[in-house]
């Protein structure tokens, strides 16, 4: 192995380790929970199993079915694209855990999406009457790994001086 593949491998194991545990925790949610029944954890904390045919916030969840589909193959095309970038970057370290966990959470998505038809969603933050909507491990690491993107980012711009430019 080449000592210049190892910060991709580690990258690809973040990716399978999220992806694992998403997945795992979908299994537990499935196995122990009733679709559409709350259970209470905290008073602003619910374990809320729901299948979420559509993409983020329920979007196009009401659609006819094309959506599966087409959120199937984006999902893919997208993990495609991360993996190039990740190869391209392998020198940036925290862009490469940040694209490392979008990687994990689409593939898990993506897994979702070919098994059930829709995204296994299990986490209900809320207060009072208001509810967030109802997410999964691989979305809090599609965010994270976001957060980590922009952070990235602006480390990369507040870092240069006038004079290097």
């Amino acid at each position: 192995m080449s000592q210049q593949n190892i910060p991709f491998l580690r990258c690809m194991a973040i990716a399978i380790i999220t992806l694992l545990l998403d997945q795992a925790s979908k299994w537990l949610a499935l196995s122990q929970l009733q679709i559409g029944i709350p259970e209470r954890v905290l008073p602003f904390f619910n374990w809320l199993l729901l299948l979420n045919p559509g993409a983020a916030f329920s979007f196009l969840a009401q659609s006819s079915g094309w959506q599966r589909w087409f959120f199937t193959v984006l999902g893919l095309l997208a993990c495609i694209y991360i993996v190039y970038m990740l190869r391209k970057h392998q020198d940036e370290r925290l862009l490469c855990i940040a694209l490392s966990l979008i990687l994990g959470g689409a593939a898990g998505n993506v897994l979702d999406r070919i098994m059930y038809g829709a995204v296994v969603d299990f986490i209900d933050l809320h207060y009072a009457n208001w509810h967030w909507p109802a997410f999964n491990v691989a979305d809090s690491a599609i965010c994270i790994g976001a957060a980590l993107i922009i952070i990235s980012e602006l480390r990369k711009s507040f870092g240069k001086s006038p004079q290097s430019q």
